[in-house]
């Protein structure tokens, strides 16, 4: 090994590692800090972030990149300089007075946000939103101007690198041509299959407990992660010390239950990048598209299927009904009940049917947001068009339950929303292809031997880190480029 491509080891692993610290400060501020510890929170982070951002983009940095460069390292070395090589690109675009003042605002909107969407003030929040959207669109021209691509492709490459918004028009337009009816049919068909809803309250800590017995089902190692509870599912912290939180209602457990799954699947993926370069760029998730492929894999592709729900069953009977079975408990009842498609106004409660239209509209909104098209007082009145367009809902003046739902517009993760339905696709794309080399998958999981499916998952995705971009990542395991066949083929088995 080189002495420069050291020397970008050591750089990258005190970055990693003060990013650990970072991660961990905001956990808590998702999960236990005091309200008036916002503001001094913010200011710290933005601290810490241009901190981060100015060791990253440390002119030495380059110059050990060039030198490594030069050395013809072998495969994986040269793997790992490209990722860091993108890093610092990407970085030492940005001065760090944006650093700190997006960092500044978005923790401002999104503090404020936790109350003012509950109480339904879009003026309030739009105020915060704007300062939002005017430092992501000067970040975003930067980043066009260097990559020469739309300003909204900027963005999006930061979280699915490669992915271009024309590549996710032809994906997403094929998918908007075929969805509206297929929900439509859905629904018709499920009226004749009633549904025996759960009854009952259904204690927060019963709740937490079914869930952390669902946890070790799936794998999850206790003594580098833990779950909390917050205002928004997510899953943080770092491969040693995984954060995920859920939350919960004690009139209902339905969407909980699969929120904590969902989360594990996140927190699988982080658990499992590769231990010799985690601290790496290589070393980490590949994209926001995969992760969330995880994720989906997981809730959806696994935790929905009937082989699944048999498991859970008899959890659900003892830790919410005191073993004593429930109609509602009924396995063909769970089954109807975890596969309900229903147009509604929240992303979050969405079935796996319509969730890809609450994607769309956030992406078509977003891109012509940043693009410079619309402003953030036009979203009330589009949110409610592409509601009634692709979903038949009229939101009206909700705004909690609409344009002010998502924490990612005010925390400024823009360019984010396309992941969650590109990663539905790369999880029903995944899943054809374990089918592939394990045909009996079916029989494996609803008798609970859920290693074998854990296995295929490491070795094609949990393991390989950022070594292949997301395309060759995607061939070497499926066998062929993301396409969108396989989820509709998905939908089409489980609702029709």
């Amino acid at each position: 090994m080189c002495e420069a491509y050291q020397n970008l080891v050591d750089r990258f692993q005190q970055i990693y590692r003060l990013q650990h610290l970072g991660n961990m400060a905001r956990w808590d501020q998702a999960t236990m800090m005091p309200s008036g510890g916002n503001q001094a929170r913010g200011e710290a982070l933005a601290e810490l972030d241009a901190l981060l951002h100015n060791l990253l983009i440390n002119k030495k940095v380059k110059g050990w990149i060039d030198q490594a460069k030069q050395r013809s390292p072998g495969d994986d070395i040269a793997a790992s300089i490209r990722e860091m090589e993108q890093q610092w690109s990407q970085a030492s675009l940005i001065p760090e007075s944006l650093i700190k003042a997006k960092t500044i605002a978005s923790n401002k909107c999104e503090y404020a946000w936790r109350s003012q969407r509950p109480e339904n003030d879009w003026q309030g929040f739009s105020s915060n939103l704007k300062e939002v959207i005017q430092l992501t669109r000067e970040e975003a021209q930067i980043r066009a101007d260097y990559d020469k691509v739309s300003p909204y492709d900027a963005l999006l490459n930061l979280y699915e690198p490669g992915m271009t918004s024309n590549c996710i028009d032809l994906l997403f337009g094929d998918l908007t041509s075929w969805l509206p009816g297929f929900i439509e049919q859905a629904v018709e068909l499920q009226k004749s299959q009633p549904v025996i809803k759960p009854e009952g309250i259904f204690t927060t800590d019963s709740q937490k407990n079914l869930g952390l017995e669902v946890m070790k089902l799936l794998k999850f190692d206790f003594n580098h992660g833990r779950m909390d509870t917050s205002a928004h599912p997510f899953c943080g912290g770092v491969s040693e010390d995984v954060r995920m939180t859920t939350r919960y209602r004690n009139d209902d457990f339905i969407e909980s239950l699969m929120a904590t799954i969902h989360e594990t699947g996140h927190a699988r993926y982080n658990q499992n990048l590769p231990l010799a370069t985690r601290h790496l760029p290589v070393g980490s998730y590949r994209s926001m598209g995969i992760h969330e492929s995880q994720s989906l894999f997981f809730e959806m592709q696994m935790g929905r299927s009937p082989e699944f729900l048999s498991l859970l069953q008899p959890l659900i009977i003892q830790h919410l009904c005191n073993n004593q079975p429930k109609p509602y408990t009924d396995l063909n009842n769970l089954k109807r009940m975890y596969t309900r498609v229903r147009p509604g106004f929240i992303r979050v409660e969405a079935d796996e049917v319509t969730y890809p239209a609450h994607v769309v509209l956030r992406y078509e909104i977003e891109r012509d947001l940043v693009n410079g098209t619309i402003e953030v007082d036009d979203i009330p009145e589009l949110w409610n068009q592409k509601m009634k367009h692709y979903l038949q809902v009229d939101v009206g003046n909700q705004h909690g339950k609409g344009c002010m739902q998502d924490i990612h517009w005010p925390m400024g993760a823009i360019g984010y929303f396309p992941s969650y339905t590109l990663g539905a696709m790369y999880a029903a794309q995944f899943f054809a292809a374990l089918k592939k080399s394990l045909p009996n998958v079916e029989e494996h999981i609803q008798q609970g031997r859920l290693e074998p499916v854990f296995e295929w998952l490491n070795q094609n995705i949990w393991s390989q880190g950022c070594r292949y971009n997301t395309g060759e990542l995607v061939i070497r395991a499926t066998g062929e480029p993301l396409n969108s066949t396989y989820f509709k083929k998905h939908l089409q088995q489980r609702y029709l």
